[in-house]
């Protein structure tokens, strides 16, 4: 790997967010709401805390809910994320590529459990677009009455605001939530400048045409611009969403990190700064105050990275088409079930490791598994027996091949080409890493079969493989997730 590049750490500044024009999602507001419980952790003093909860905008999440689920051990904040853009002055909307009217709705919706003995905290990321049976409620906007009905999850707080948004998450989950944060994402880039900047370190390069992001491979301190666009890409790779929720939670526990360990806990004047910018754009229930903050602070000042866990819902169909609705993401409902059991009888949901990891696995890092890719083998060359051989390393290699490899026509080939549909460029790049050399070649209307023409420049196939895309699920600790030192 590279030598760690070290990007300059710019004098943290108040700012704005920017966004994409697509809705930033769960890793902006998570930053921002789990700091809140991180920084109540520090063991500050009382007269320092006071007041800084005074510009909390109140709500009551939990008035007049009847059937609630049997309370756990621990405590449950249900943390949600708004769009927030009609705080946005024009000029901004444009610069940061923020068209469009606000969508009254939830950009993030996670739950962050504490354990009963203050020294564990997990957070549980719930898709935005997750499949929910809405409960019977009474329109916000319109004062029409609802039966129950199915939704997508970020629809609970159009129709009925913080309210119906928890009671569809407790039916959906079984878990009870104590307490109720939400957090416009407009403090993200203040609350990153403010605690100093964030340490990411990445194996591969990133870049997003959509978010500029550019990240040679290596050690970087981001500000709170650069912080952002790290966690809003989704266009780095194949994974797509499930790549950017990897790459958030490995924010996530890089800031856990800054600020258990920089000396923001430690720093009066720091701590006030930083508090001040995240709960600038917070509601919470009237419970979550000073009180709560302090009991928080006596009982988990050995809060750290290994100390926090980081896991999505399981799913079972990431396209579930609704009636009405469109496609939705519907959990699987076990493994959901074991999860939410869990979290209710406040278990670890990461797994304990007593010993030393194991060593990655050899190949090379691409973005698509090579289970993915679908590759039809020519033998471009006058030696017999080579397609069936090329096929069958291909297919060792974990490539899902034709197992029929052809004679291509023609002239002997010199170089080995990829042809591949446009469309499946990311593919292309899985296939052409373990074929060093070959000549990626994009032909329109290819479809999703790759064809491999093999040149007499061929010498065998690389092992290759995708970084952590086929777990997406599993739930890690936060040092399994942060640079190492």
């Amino acid at each position: 790997m590279p030598a760690p590049s070290r990007t300059p750490r710019p004098r943290p500044a108040a700012r704005r967010v920017p966004a994409r024009r697509r809705r930033p999602r769960w890793g902006v507001r998570t930053a921002t709401a789990l700091s809140v419980a991180v920084l109540a952790a520090g063991g500050v003093g009382h007269a320092l805390v006071t007041g800084l909860d005074t510009g909390l905008t109140r709500v009551d999440p939990f008035k007049d809910m009847k059937n609630r689920p049997q309370a756990g051990h621990g405590m449950n904040v249900l943390v949600v994320g708004t769009d927030g853009r009609d705080r946005i002055t024009p000029e901004e909307k444009e610069r940061y590529r923020l068209g469009g009217e606000p969508c009254h709705c939830t950009d993030t919706v996670m739950l962050v459990h504490l354990s009963q003995d203050r020294e564990r905290a997990s957070v549980v990321s719930l898709p935005r677009d997750s499949y929910a049976e809405m409960p019977e409620h009474t329109d916000l906007t319109t004062g029409e009455k609802h039966h129950a009905h199915p939704v997508k999850l970020n629809a609970a707080y159009a129709e009925g605001g913080p309210a119906l948004t928890v009671r569809t998450v407790e039916s959906m989950t079984g878990v009870k939530i104590d307490h109720y944060l939400e957090v416009d994402f407009t403090s993200f880039m203040r609350t990153v400048d403010a605690v100093g900047g964030v340490e990411i370190c990445t194996t591969k390069p990133l870049k997003d045409a959509y978010t500029g992001l550019d990240l040679a491979p290596g050690t970087h301190e981001l500000d709170g611009g650069r912080a952002l666009q790290y966690v809003r890409s989704r266009h780095v790779d194949g994974a797509a969403d499930i790549g950017r929720m990897q790459r958030q939670q490995r924010f996530l526990a890089a800031l856990v990190e800054r600020m258990t360990s920089g000396g923001v806990l430690l720093n009066p004047v720091r701590f006030r700064a930083v508090a001040t910018s995240m709960l600038d754009s917070v509601r919470a229930d009237e419970g979550f105050g000073t009180d709560r903050l302090l009991s928080l602070a006596r009982a988990m000042r050995g809060l750290t990275p290994a100390s926090s866990e980081f896991v999505s819902v399981p799913v079972g169909d990431m396209s579930f088409p609704v009636k009405g609705i469109g496609s939705t993401v519907k959990w699987d409902a076990a493994k959901a079930m074991d999860l939410f059991r869990a979290l209710r009888e406040d278990r670890p949901l990461a797994p304990r490791r007593t010993a030393a990891p194991s060593k990655a696995p050899s190949g090379a890092v691409v973005d698509v598994p090579p289970s993915e890719v679908r590759v039809q083998v020519r033998n471009g060359t006058r030696k017999d027996g080579l397609g069936r051989k090329v096929d069958t390393a291909l297919r060792g290699a974990g490539f899902a091949t034709t197992g029929s490899p052809r004679t291509a026509p023609g002239a002997v080939r010199e170089r080995t080409v990829v042809e591949y549909d446009p469309r499946w460029d990311r593919s292309a790049k899985t296939l052409g890493a373990a074929l060093p050399g070959a000549e990626l070649r994009a032909v329109e209307g290819r479809g999703a079969t790759l064809r491999v023409t093999v040149g007499t420049d061929y010498r065998g196939v690389r092992a290759v493989r995708a970084e952590e895309a086929e777990t997406p699920f599993e739930a890690v600790t936060g040092n399994e997730v942060t640079c190492p030192s």
